[in-house]
């Protein structure tokens, strides 16, 4: 039994952590990946509540469910912890001298699922693979003489010039990391999706059990070899105490709530905040907030096509917009979002919010019909992909078309659930032939703290992320950012690519807000991370 009490604001961050909570009441069926009932005496299972799963390629996506499974599945080289700093993972590292040689040595005992071990020319072709999708990979490979492996645990990274931030990219936690995968499943093309789901991670994914959009069951790897050092983030030792993890999917909150309520299940992976006054008489349930820094909610206009096409059209739909609305349909309770203008997250070393003033104050309705009228605006529709089915961002894309129809857009929402907007947003044709002109999700702050990292500042058109923006300004930017020689440069280039990245309005940054999970008393030790994880974790009866 715990002692209840309210979550605490998620201001004074400190504090957030370890919270305990209470939580809500009655009971539910949940049924589980084999179709059956989940009882409360498995405790050798834990059974979570998480987003629904279709797509698993982590290579194809950055949907954050997808970026969840992989880390079940597969293992990192190199993984970054809670201070943001690139550890060993699967692989120790040297640098040479003169900053353009990586030599890396797989670990003993790494082994992949299907017993075979895991080998540099795994991590070479899985890292091929990656940079051809990922942002800062891309700029990684741009600069590669070679990437080769010398022996069966050796690989060698080897640069035309310095890339400084190397190990940070490849350590980075989310969008997209650089799963290893056995090489004959990454010589899948990277705008391909994999059919084998085979990693050398703490779990394996069961296939047979697994229903698209409704359950999946992961199992204990038996033969992994967990690093010694405690977990911290994405790092350290991923030791696994349960015998399985089943994740279903559950749309309506107060299910979920019932279940965990009752036993049925053990984890709910976002409460929403106006439900929490439900809890607040259970000592059964922990609620709790995961990380210091949030989520930044985000819409990402479409480059290729009318109308959004045309920067003052981007413009004015910016000016349209006040970041309140928006968070506050999203949670609800402003105790536990913050309007914020920077690019790279506030609370982050490169927070600037020059540029964000309209969104953070209100918004410009005049200000944007006065863009409308100045560019010519012919009322072509903004096509809006409005995602149904996940709360969080259910709300953004309704948001905006009230906005934007007040400024003089014309808007054609069309609703559908969250895996259609994941591989909708994919088509590069007009909206007219099943394309978009505008999309909502959101990013953990971690995903976008810096140029290198963020999808959204990749400006290298059909090769960028959705939207495909031809921005050569902020590639040099960006590259600059490669070369700086201290800190003090870093943030000043940072500075003049948020201002940048306004003016030309490279994606809608729409403030920052955080999101309680709730556990069961009965599961201790989770490991408190941006991305959730089931590692560490233990169960009693």
């Amino acid at each position: 039994m715990t002692t209840s009490s309210r979550l605490s604001s998620p201001r004074p961050r400190p504090a957030r952590r370890g919270v305990r909570g209470a939580l809500f009441g009655l009971a539910a069926s949940v049924f589980v990946a084999a179709g059956g009932m989940v009882s409360a005496a498995e405790a050798r299972t834990i059974t979570a509540v998480m987003e629904s799963l279709r797509t698993l390629d982590p290579i194809i996506t950055t949907a954050h469910i997808t970026r969840n499974h992989a880390y079940m599945i597969y293992d990192v080289l190199v993984a970054v912890d809670k201070n943001f700093q690139p550890q060993p993972q699967m692989a120790g590292w040297t640098v040479s001298e003169d900053g353009k040689v990586y030599t890396f040595t797989l670990r003993n005992g790494l082994k992949f699922h299907d017993g075979a071990p895991v080998t540099a020319a795994d991590a070479v072709a899985s890292l091929k693979r990656w940079g051809q999708r990922d942002s800062g990979g891309q700029m990684i490979f741009d600069l590669t003489a070679s990437l080769e492996a010398t022996d069966d645990k050796t690989l060698v990274w080897t640069l035309e010039k310095p890339f400084p931030p190397l190990l940070e990219t490849i350590a980075k936690q989310s969008a997209l990391p650089p799963f290893i995968m056995p090489a004959r499943i990454a010589a899948t093309p990277a705008n391909t999706a994999i059919t084998e789901h085979i990693g050398s991670g703490p779990f394996r994914f069961v296939a047979e059990d697994f229903q698209p959009g409704v359950s999946v069951r992961y199992v204990k790897f038996e033969d992994y070899v967990p690093r010694s050092e405690p977990p911290s983030w994405m790092a350290g030792g991923k030791v696994v105490n349960v015998d399985e993890v089943k994740w279903v999917t559950m749309p309506d909150p107060q299910t979920a709530i019932n279940a965990i309520m009752s036993g049925e299940v053990d984890f709910i992976d976002q409460v929403p905040v106006d439900l929490l006054p439900i809890l607040e008489t259970s000592d059964d349930v922990v609620v709790e907030l995961r990380d210091d820094l949030g989520y930044q909610a985000i819409g990402r206009m479409n480059f290729k096509h009318p109308p959004f096409d045309n920067k003052k059209l981007r413009q004015a739909a910016l000016r349209a917009l006040n970041q309140v609305d928006f968070l506050s349909n999203i949670v609800g309770n402003p105790d536990y979002y913050r309007p914020c203008g920077a690019i790279f997250g506030c609370g982050t070393p490169l927070a600037n919010e020059t540029g964000g003033e309209t969104l953070t104050s209100g918004g410009d309705i005049e200000g944007a019909k006065k863009l409308l009228a100045e560019a010519g605006y012919d009322g072509t529709p903004v096509v809006i992909l409005q995602t149904t089915d996940v709360r969080v961002i259910s709300s953004q894309p309704i948001v905006a078309a009230q906005s934007l129809r007040a400024a003089g857009f014309t808007v054609d929402l069309q609703p559908m659930d969250w895996q259609t907007v994941v591989s909708r947003r994919a088509n590069m044709g007009p909206p007219s032939e099943g394309g978009w002109s505008l999309f909502f999700t959101n990013w953990i702050v971690p995903e976008v703290f810096n140029p290198l990292i963020s999808p959204m500042l990749n400006g290298r058109g059909d090769k960028a992320w959705f939207g495909w923006p031809q921005d050569d300004e902020i590639e040099a930017l960006r590259a600059e950012f490669i070369d700086a020689a201290s800190d003090e440069d870093r943030l000043d280039i940072a500075k003049r690519i948020q201002i940048h990245a306004m003016d030309n309005v490279s994606y809608l940054p729409l403030g920052q807000f955080f999101s309680p999970h709730a556990r069961s008393t009965k599961l201790e030790n989770m490991v408190m991370s941006p991305v959730q994880v089931f590692w560490g974790v233990t169960k009693t009866e």
